[in-house]
């Protein structure tokens, strides 16, 4: 900072520049961002694969997670089931945009979130919004061991003019979540064992071959159907911090607590980021 004729200048390699042109913002920008809280582990639980499942499939998986509560720091986020499918069809039908049938479907996950954070209140564990997991995560966490939120992104009535339906979902908002706040890790929580060839459940689940570790540029290139949004393949490739990510069959009692202990029990899939 200098002083000419009593008026304080402060230096910066920006100033005067478009923040638009990434050659200039590359030098000042381009360096590894701070882990905010590297010591969470975020798990996104699938809302139409798990929780739409009912207590056969949620009731198992909240006693895991009551169990996991001394081991690690928690933040469980929840995806939307088919009550969200039903909303898309109605706003559709009623020519609603893009921009406002995602805060819709985030409403949904949210529910389902309010629904597993009760079950899991006797351990302290609450549901929180947005707003709150941006500015006051670090502080529910010293109080608790986990807490419950929903994986939609915030975008709300941002528009993506691509889709009629909202690209990034519960499992592109999960990870964005994760990497931003430089998680330990993300554990997508789904009812498969892992990533396919081609769909399991489909005609042709009987060739379809399970992918114990790829890349996000293996799968860019499978034509069939993935176990979460193809809009993560996008998010993952632009990583800075969560290097892999593990997506483990959630209707198997321990593969969770397997996946979050280090172990090898899913599908791993390696993300762009660099190692350090």
């Amino acid at each position: 900072m200098t002083d000419t004729d009593q008026i304080k200048h402060v230096a910066s390699p920006l100033a005067r520049q478009t923040l638009l042109d990434d050659d200039l913002t590359r030098p000042v920008a381009g360096g590894r961002p701070i882990r905010l809280l590297p010591w969470v582990q975020v798990v996104k639980i699938g809302g139409r694969s798990i929780m739409d499942r009912g207590h056969e499939a949620i009731l198992p998986l909240v006693d895991e997670l009551r169990t996991l509560l001394p081991e690690h720091r928690l933040l469980i986020l929840t995806g939307a089931g088919v009550r969200a499918r039903h909303l898309y069809s109605v706003g559709l039908d009623l020519g609603l945009p893009v921009g406002s049938l995602a805060p819709l479907a985030a409403n949904e996950a949210g529910q389902n979130g309010h629904m597993l954070a009760y079950l899991l209140a006797p351990e302290g564990v609450s549901y929180i919004e947005h707003p709150t997991i941006a500015n006051q995560l670090a502080i529910h966490l010293t109080a608790a061991r986990a807490v419950v939120g929903s994986a939609f992104p915030p975008y709300h009535h941002h528009e993506f003019p691509i889709s009629r339906i909202p690209l990034h979902r519960a499992d592109a908002g999960a990870f964005l979540l994760a990497d931003a706040l430089g998680a330990a890790g993300l554990t997508i929580v789904e009812d498969v064992d892992g990533v396919y060839t081609s769909d399991p459940h489909g005609a042709e689940g009987k060739q379809a071959q399970l992918l114990r570790e790829t890349s996000v540029a293996e799968l860019a290139k499978l034509q069939g159907t993935l176990p979460f949004d193809r809009a993560l393949l996008d998010v993952m490739a632009n990583a800075r911090h969560i290097e892999r990510v593990q997506l483990v069959n959630g209707l198997v009692r321990g593969r969770l607590t397997a996946a979050l202990r280090g172990q090898h029990v899913g599908s791993i899939i390696h993300t762009g980021a660099r190692p350090i």
